[in-house]
């Protein structure tokens, strides 16, 4: 499934950049929410929905981490 998924992203936006993310994680987070609704696949959708967030607060914390390097006085 992975796999199909970039393959898709590629055909969608060509690059990691451009508008095609932005559409590839709109359509992830609303089946996410679709998913979630319905009580026959709610703990699947669920579970996106908590790997998307744990994907933001890793990307968050790598990002903090990388910008904190360069206010720090002593180096």
């Amino acid at each position: 499934m992975g796999v199909v998924g970039l393959f898709l992203l590629f055909l969608v936006g060509g690059n990691l950049f451009g508008p095609g993310i932005l559409v590839a994680a709109l359509v992830y987070l609303v089946g996410a929410i679709v998913l979630a609704v319905r009580p026959r696949t709610s703990r699947f959708g669920a579970g996106l929905l908590i790997a998307i967030g744990v994907w933001i607060l890793i990307g968050a914390g790598i990002c903090v981490s990388y910008f904190a390097q360069f206010g720090s006085p002593g180096g």
